[in-house]
């Protein structure tokens, strides 16, 4: 039978010992140093990619469609950071800065259809239907930014996102061959707001990915015309 207290010594987990000579702690300073670098990187490549093409909607350029990212839903309507993303494209729409809105979102299950919230938002604030298009297969933000592209054929256009994503989104639809200008929305500094910036850190590892490899999205599918047909009724 064996002893209570080598039952317990087994049981101990060694404690990393930190290094006791300069020579051990200068190279313990230097790991963490490079290692602070390394998860820093992407994010530093996504504020030096996108430089001065974020602002307000009043800063924005005429584009001729905005594209407005899902944010989630709250008992099938939009939630309030998805509303003050809508609610700045509305804005872009009644400037004339953008003649078409595609909304792009979650629309994996029946019960979750972000892009159809969107829409009724958007018509319910005055843009007419025939102007808003719909891409129910925007399960991120690199996946919306390709179909963007190559299903929906927009070669420019004005992001719309929070503050703390736009830079990623506009990153990404660059790198996916669309001209891009970002709208930073305003949201309140609540646990949703830090929560999102704090997930930006790891997103951005993600980005970078995307960037460079340039996956297929998961789910491509035929040519839509809706943006050009939106485009095309509002002349």
């Amino acid at each position: 039978m064996s002893h209570p207290r080598l039952e317990r010594s087994r049981l101990r987990v060694e404690r990393p010992r930190l290094p006791r000579t300069r020579v051990g702690k200068r190279r313990l300073v230097r790991g963490v140093v490079v290692a602070c670098v390394l998860a820093l990187t992407p994010a530093t490549w996504l504020y030096a990619s996108t430089g001065d093409r974020v602002g307000r909607v009043a800063d924005a350029p005429a584009a001729g469609v905005a594209v407005v990212f899902g944010a989630g839903l709250r008992d099938g309507r939009p939630s309030p950071y998805l509303a003050h993303r809508l609610d700045a494209a509305v804005a872009l729409y009644r400037a004339g800065k953008v003649k078409a809105v595609l909304v792009t979102g979650d629309n994996s299950r029946a019960t979750y259809d972000e892009p159809d919230a969107m829409r009724g938002y958007l018509v319910q604030h005055g843009v007419p239907d025939t102007s808003v298009v719909s891409d129910f297969a925007g399960f991120d933000t690199w996946d919306s930014c390709v179909r963007a592209k190559k299903i929906f054929g927009v070669d420019r256009a004005v992001l719309v996102s929070q503050g703390f994503h736009i830079r990623r989104a506009v990153a990404l639809c660059e790198a996916a061959g669309v001209r891009s200008y970002g709208v930073g929305v305003d949201a309140v500094h609540d646990m949703t707001w830090y929560y999102g910036g704090a997930r930006e850190i790891f997103a951005a590892n993600k980005a970078l990915l995307d960037a460079v490899f340039r996956p297929d999205p998961t789910f491509l599918g035929p040519k839509e015309p809706g943006v050009g047909r939106a485009l095309a009724d509002d002349r």
